[in-house]
């Protein structure tokens, strides 16, 4: 969209209890901007708004492309994701094997155990109904397009990310061990941008002015290290081995 100036619209909100990672969706919070004039829209509506725009970054679509019919019209003319922000930070840490002691009143030596484990991660998730895996149509190919440019991303239509380990370990006399993960995980944040040109009057209808929403996006999944050969890699994350006292 250039360096086009959003001046009619512009919605913000608050998110609430956000976990993606777990597939909650995101309570939200209006507050209308000073300047705004006219109906204002709601997150969900402006991404409703987007998924039938007659181009969705910068691809020209029909109302086919959204489940619409012969009947239906476009409910915006333009609608563009602009990536803000892409992080990463730390997941939650899980417990992922079973306990192994070595608490037998006469042992004498650490015992050798093979700690074998997998965890399935959550693989992203868009906070409105049309940007949710699973969703007829949507919005998530759009949202994928900008995830998979970072490194070590999975493709978002991809459910869930893997991780696994299979490690040779000594539990020292009079100790249980267990093996914990944490995922490393990553953000992107961004805004859906859609616009309505603006319309000259007709001998039916007055003129309108251009209109401009922006609604706020936050997307969640795990980093994926490179698979071998082109295959889909391993999440990333980082085990350790835990001791407790029997």
């Amino acid at each position: 969209m250039g360096r086009r100036k959003f001046k009619n619209k512009k919605v913000r909100y608050i998110a609430i209890g956000c976990s993606l990672t777990a597939g909650a969706a995101v309570a939200a919070a209006l507050l209308p901007s000073a300047n705004a004039a006219g109906e204002e829209k709601t997150p969900e509506q402006i991404a409703s708004m987007c998924e039938r725009s007659a181009v969705l970054n910068g691809k020209k679509q029909t109302t086919a492309d959204f489940g619409g019919g012969l009947g239906d019209g476009f409910a915006a003319d333009n609608c563009d994701f602009v990536e803000t922000k892409f992080e990463t930070f730390d997941g939650p840490t899980e417990k992922v094997t079973v306990d192994f002691p070595n608490c037998e009143p006469n042992a004498t030596e650490p015992s050798k155990v093979t700690t074998e484990w997998t965890k399935s991660i959550g693989q992203g998730e868009g906070k409105y109904t049309v940007t949710q895996q699973g969703a007829l149509g949507g919005l998530f190919g759009a949202l994928s397009g900008s995830w998979v440019k970072h490194k070590g991303t999975l493709d978002l239509t991809v459910r869930t990310a893997t991780a696994s380990e299979s490690e040779t370990r000594e539990v020292p006399v009079g100790k249980v061990l267990h093996v914990t993960f944490t995922p490393k995980m990553q953000r992107m944040t961004g805004e859906w941008r859609v616009r309505i040109d603006a319309r000259e009057a007709t001998t039916v209808t007055n003129a309108t002015p251009e209109q401009n929403f922006v609604a706020e996006e936050v997307v969640e999944g795990p980093v994926i290290r490179p698979g071998a050969a082109g295959a889909p890699g391993l999440a990333d994350g980082t085990s350790k081995a835990v001791l407790e006292d029997c």
